[in-house]
């Protein structure tokens, strides 16, 4: 069965709230959670930031769901650095943390002062991480020198089954060569045929492991406020890399999102006051064959989605995948 779990944006939501969102989220039926990992948010009108992995612990020991977080090791973080967060989380709730591994956006990476490599570079430093994470979390003494450099580096408190190591992914390019290396892959809601296309690339060059599937959505009991929110909340998102790779300030991304239309933001977030049209969103993903899925509702106020999706949505969708389950009538 689809497990449904509830998305943390820290770029959105100050994160003594968003623990509080989680615990809510557990209390009102959803399976998991995960967690972005920013510098800095899209947008000021966003206007947090908070540093996740602090804020991991915290969840974690606050719940008993399974977590995971979406980290660019490389520059801001050095790989080895991560791959000790990652143990020591790992280590201290057995079989609930997984991370997701992706290039980056400058947003977040030129706070180094380094610069912005070309996205072949990153894609290239990325790799490099992410052997020398497996290395450390397999408990190997790792030295490496390349895009990122590493000297006699060794875990000494790992976890006793490694966590997964999963590939973040926006196009069929990146999630075929994820397929080489990642335990899983994560994406975020797009048309369906794109979404096919990406889980084909994946599969067919011998990606292993689970589907996951980030989700950006605005509910309100109010069509015209569904809309609102997406449209103030989510407007900084709307564009394709390199765009979103590439700009450094919340005022670049401000400045060219000024123009955005509304209809621009309804292609990327699910706008709707009506729960029976996003679980027939949700269950559309499941039946592509995501295996995981997060919800994030882009606005600042999490309760009253949590609620509502928790009393209506969730309950729905889990009935209806007993019944696949049972049947093995799962397309995709």
């Amino acid at each position: 069965m689809t497990m449904f779990g509830i998305h943390a944006s820290h770029e959105q939501i100050h994160p003594a709230d968003l623990l509080r969102a989680v615990v809510r989220a557990e209390e009102a039926g959803f399976d998991a959670a995960m967690s972005s990992d920013h510098f800095s948010p899209w947008s000021s009108r966003q206007g947090q930031s908070g540093f996740a992995w602090a804020w991991l612990g915290a969840a974690l020991q606050a719940t008993s769901l399974p977590l995971g977080v979406v980290n660019a090791p490389g520059q801001r973080y050095h790989p080895a650095i991560i791959a000790q967060a990652i143990g020591t989380l790992a280590a201290m709730y057995p079989g609930r943390f997984w991370a997701a591994l992706g290039t980056g956006e400058a947003s977040n990476e030129h706070i180094t002062g380094q610069g912005w490599p070309r996205k072949e570079i990153r894609t290239a430093r990325l790799r490099e991480c992410v052997d020398v994470i497996r290395a450390l979390l397999d408990g190997e003494q790792v030295s490496h020198d390349g895009l990122v450099t590493v000297d006699r580096a060794r875990l000494w408190t790992r976890p006793e089954q490694p966590p997964a190591l999963v590939g973040a992914a926006v196009s069929e390019s990146t999630a075929r060569w994820c397929a080489e290396w990642a335990d899983g892959l994560i994406t975020v809601n797009a048309p369906l045929p794109r979404l096919r296309r990406m889980i084909d690339a994946y599969r067919e060059a011998g990606g292993r492991g689970r589907l996951a599937l980030q989700v950006h959505l605005s509910w309100a009991p109010d069509r015209d406020e569904a809309a609102r929110i997406a449209y103030e909340q989510w407007r900084s998102n709307v564009f394709e890399p390199p765009v979103c790779w590439d700009l450094e300030l919340t005022d670049h991304f401000d400045t060219v999102s000024a123009v955005v239309a509304p209809d621009r933001v309804a292609e990327v977030v699910n706008i709707s006051a009506d729960l029976g049209r996003h679980a027939q969103w949700l269950r559309e993903y499941v039946e592509l064959g995501f295996d995981e899925i997060y919800l994030h509702h882009v606005g600042q106020e999490q309760d009253a989605f949590i609620d509502a999706f928790g009393a209506k949505v969730l309950p729905e969708l889990k009935a209806t995948g007993a019944v696949v389950a049972a049947t093995g009538d799962r397309r995709g």
